[in-house]
């Protein structure tokens, strides 16, 4: 997927631009979910620095080079400036206000140098977070002709909520807990996968020897008892709750 999104961007944006921003999204994420709140924020920062000179592009067919300095009261100002009707409402208005949000975090609340004494949290991460998918949605839908609801699936498709606890061996994926409950150990499992998911008979063949007997029993109940997992075709796919319940239990660390 994320292989797609960057095929369709660079065919109108800059290559150089695309990468730096598909690469910023990528580490905000996977810093978010592995906890990093400050460096999440910091990855905000840097995803916004490449929207910005994008907007540039768009509307100039140039952009400041990477590097340089970026004036990005002065860019929201020019975009704000042009005609209605010039350019889409996103490019002009939208993200660049959201882009704002994002920047001042990353400047203004203590996320990249020691500031006014206020910490990063969890508030503040998620909403850097939820913006910069919004604004990837936003390129991907004017950009690869979809609609917000395709574009907003797209980007969620390539976000892995990668747990260091899994490790991948040529496919076999290897639970470095051994001491988890079967459910735990699924889960685990499940999260990892993200939207790919798993057959009954990869789960199999990845749980403990142990596990295999009541596998199935194990599955049901995460899909009726907890609502953790879904089951559709013979695929299982984790559940919001069931993220968050592996999260919670901080299951994702070895």
């Amino acid at each position: 997927m994320a292989t797609a999104i960057r095929t369709g961007l660079v065919a109108a944006l800059p290559a150089v631009l695309v990468d730096e921003l598909l690469a910023a999204h990528e580490e905000a994420k996977k810093n978010y979910y592995l906890g990093g709140l400050r460096l999440s924020a910091v990855e905000g920062g840097r995803f916004c620095e490449a929207a910005y000179r994008l907007l540039q592009f768009i509307t100039t067919n140039k952009h400041d080079a990477l590097g340089v300095q970026l004036d990005t009261d002065r860019t929201a100002r020019d975009l704000q400036q042009l005609q209605a009707g010039s350019f889409p409402d996103s490019v002009r208005l939208h993200i660049p206000r959201a882009l704002r949000v994002v920047y001042d975090i990353r400047n203004k609340r203590d996320t990249a140098h020691l500031g006014d004494g206020i910490d990063p949290n969890l508030q503040d991460a998620t909403l850097v977070v939820s913006t910069i998918d919004w604004v990837l949605a936003e390129f991907i839908r004017l950009y690869h002709n979809m609609s917000a609801n395709q574009a907003q699936t797209l980007v969620e498709s390539i976000v892995t909520r990668l747990a260091p606890v899994v490790e991948d061996f040529d496919g076999f994926l290897k639970v470095l807990k051994p001491d988890l409950r079967a459910s735990q150990f699924v889960l685990v499992l499940l999260y990892h996968r993200g939207s790919a998911g798993a057959t009954l008979q990869e789960l199999a063949s990845w749980v403990k020897p142990s596990m295999r007997a009541n596998l199935r029993r194990t599955l049901t109940r995460l899909v009726h008892d907890d609502a953790f997992i879904h089951e559709a075709a013979t695929t299982f796919w984790i559940t919001r709750a069931g993220q968050q319940e592996v999260e919670k239990r901080g299951l994702i660390r070895p």
